[in-house]
């Protein structure tokens, strides 16, 4: 194997060689308590150890860096204490993430390492979002995100390449084409000659190169690096390589024919830079047993270290606590009006206007601007066209394309890109344009986003609009309320307002919170109805309640459109004495003011426009069973739409609607 030497001091090429040794000594141990029984699993990264130790040795110390699970270099090489790592490995308290996570599964920020979660793919686009952080600072940085040739299949791959393409993001995609996805070998995988050709369709330059030879890693990412921050534009980088032990240890590599194990033990890249050092009289074998005794020595009192932490006792409410970014963590909390109740507005001086549903919130997000110039604002047509719904129509003219971001069709790379924004201290509000195309970045919200914060402390400050709902004959793919899919996704906060008052103030709110938002927005009422808004900046409580009508015969408890469903049933039965709760937040409930309502009649009507079968209604009326039975006259009731798709036919989405069915759970509550 050719080293290229003339780049290099022999102080550094004596360094490199500490940081390659180190990772492979540290597994050589680790592989011994795997088979002691003292540690349950294990992935192996033996093999490629020269991809993360180059890579990371070529980045400045302050630039993200996004590994996978078997880039032991990339941490040790950042000098996380190996005391504190095995504690991570063993499960401990006084690991990264307290227990929560194993192995790599998590993130540093005092070192800038991000962790990944299990699914394959997602971190590279948020690495877009670092990327992106660095291009809008103007600061001279790139960000390296790790990738394997499998995951190369995977849709993330296609759009955070596409998006880091398309916005000009100084970001760094490393393959490492090891040859197997777990035991799918790599003709399986992909049928072009070589991953790094993927390159030229995304318009980005790329280069692959040999990943066992760690002076060519580390030359290729220093350069690379200075082309990304100079042009401002993303690299890929295929580093070829082998994976010489299982997908973990248990897997075994029976399915790796031998010949092709004895090729690559040929080009092991510890013995073969070891080797070179010791032709080129730059180490001697004096120096490299010196070094492994001292490595031996660590890695033994670390590990004892690591051995001796403390039984993790269960704590509940520190459990629950962590769950959400509290105010100051993230966000220094300022000062702000704050209106819950018609009194709030009673007793302060405000202005008000008569404003449309649509006008509240872009109301909100103009003046959210305004507050937070580190607020961006991203999806699908929302610049100059100004969104499908046109809620923000003239933002760019005021805040430019930088802040009002068109986005490709890559709804997984958006999302993602936000968390990496928020990695770098910015906020953002992300537009799908229809709640319905949310399904396409799933994955991004109920495992990235709303479990970052628990894993490792890291803050997601990203607020997802949500245009939801039917009554606009837009048919099954335009039209569905699925909030529920996501109320039962712990992290997230889920916002769901009826009214224009409502919508400035849960969205200036939303804004203001350092956690993640999905925030629903009824399309039918963008423009159908208007109340009176306070032209000032002010909050709305995240998880209160509002009463909008208190009455004595039945409690309907309900959001979003069916409040109006409500209203205006109570307005045509006046007969009939209705309290009216609009919840207002899905996630978290406002359980005190659930109770007070099943008190004040005790007949309670949950009615909601999402369909009947595992609704939000559901969760609901078994709270309620568990904690109000006393107060109730009568079985709760669901009154929700048809267990069936939209349909397009407007007589028909009639029928679908919970609306056509509220007669008839009303009167069948009453004759009990």
């Amino acid at each position: 194997m050719h080293f290229p030497q003339e780049n290099f001091t022999k102080p550094q090429l004596e360094e490199l060689y500490r940081a390659l040794l180190l990772p492979r000594m540290i597994e050589e141990k680790m592989l011994l308590l795997l088979r002691q029984g003292r540690i349950s699993k294990w992935f192996s990264g033996i093999g490629q150890e020269a991809i993360a130790v180059g890579a990371t040795s070529a980045m400045e110390t302050d630039e993200w860096i996004l590994p996978l699970h078997r880039n032991l270099g990339v941490f040790t090489t950042r000098g996380l204490p190996l005391g504190k790592l095995f504690m991570q490995w063993q499960g401990a308290g006084e690991g990264y993430s307290k227990g929560r996570e194993r192995s790599f599964h998590f993130g540093d920020k005092e070192h800038h390492i991000c962790g990944m979660i299990s699914h394959l793919g997602p971190q590279l686009a948020v690495a877009d979002g670092v990327g992106l952080a660095y291009k809008l600072g103007r600061r001279e940085k790139a960000v390296l995100v790790f990738c394997g040739e499998g995951a190369t299949s995977e849709g993330d791959f296609h759009e955070a390449l596409n998006v880091a393409a398309v916005w000009g993001l100084p970001v760094i995609f490393l393959v490492e084409n090891n040859g197997y996805g777990l035991s799918t070998p790599a003709d399986e995988q992909y049928k072009c000659a070589s991953l790094v050709d993927r390159a030229r369709g995304y318009g980005m330059e790329g280069v692959q190169i040999d990943g066992n030879n760690i002076l060519t890693v580390y030359d290729t990412i220093k350069g690379v690096r200075e082309y990304c921050i100079e042009r401002q534009k993303p690299y890929l980088v295929e580093c070829m390589t082998f994976r010489m032990r299982g997908h973990e240890e248990a897997s075994g590599t029976k399915y790796v024919p031998e010949e092709l194990l004895k090729i690559w033990e040929e080009k092991d890249p510890v013995k073969t830079f070891e080797h070179w050092l010791l032709k080129e009289n730059i180490l001697t074998t004096i120096d490299i047993e010196s070094a492994k005794t001292a490595f031996k020595r660590y890695i033994d009192e670390e590990l004892e270290k690591g051995l001796t932490h403390h039984d993790i006792i269960p704590d509940t409410a520190q459990e629950l606590k962590d769950v959400y970014a509290l105010w100051g963590e993230a966000d220094n909390k300022y000062t702000i009006q704050v209106i819950n109740t018609d009194e709030d507005i009673a007793h302060a001086p405000f202005t008000l206007q008569q404003k449309r549903l649509v006008d509240a919130v872009s109301d909100a997000l103009y003046q959210s601007m305004i507050r937070h110039n580190n607020l961006i604002l991203m999806g699908q047509d929302i610049a100059e066209y100004g969104g499908v719904f046109k809620v923000t129509e003239g933002l760019v003219n005021k805040f430019g394309r930088e802040r009002v971001r068109n986005t490709p069709l890559c709804e997984s790379a958006i999302i993602g890109a936000a968390l990496g924004l928020s990695m770098e201290g910015y906020k953002s509000v992300v537009e799908m344009q229809f709640a319905d195309f949310v399904t396409m970045g799933f994955n991004q919200v109920v495992n990235n986003l709303a479990k970052i914060h628990y894993r490792w402390g890291q803050n997601a400050d990203v607020v997802i609009r949500m245009p939801a709902g039917a009554g606009t004959g837009a048919g099954p793919f335009h039209s569905q309320s699925n909030e529920a899919w996501f109320v039962h996704t712990p992290g997230l906060k889920i916002v769901y307002p009826s009214s224009p008052l409502d919508a400035k103030g849960l969205l200036i709110a939303a804004i203001n919170d350092p956690n993640p938002v999905l925030f629903f927005e009824h399309k039918a009422l963008y423009r159908s109805i208007e109340g009176p808004v306070p032209e000032e900046f002010y909050e709305v409580t995240i998880g209160k309640a509002k009463l909008v009508e208190q009455g004595e015969d039945i409690s309907i408890i309900t959001y979003g459109a069916g409040v109006h469903w409500a209203l205006e049933y109570a307005a045509k039965h006046p007969q009939i004495s209705f309290d009216i709760l609009d919840l207002r937040s899905l996630l978290p409930l406002d359980y005190n003011a659930i109770s007070a309502a099943v008190s004040r009649t005790g007949r309670v009507l949950v009615l909601h426009e999402d369909t009947l079968t595992g609704g939000i209604g559901a969760e609901i009326a078994a709270w309620i069973q568990e904690h109000c039975f006393p107060q109730l006259d009568a079985p709760v009731m669901r009154c929700a739409s048809l267990d069936t798709p939209i349909p397009f036919n407007k007589e028909l989405e009639k029928n679908f609607l919970a609306k056509a069915r509220l007669d008839e759970c009303v009167q069948r509550l009453l004759k009990y």
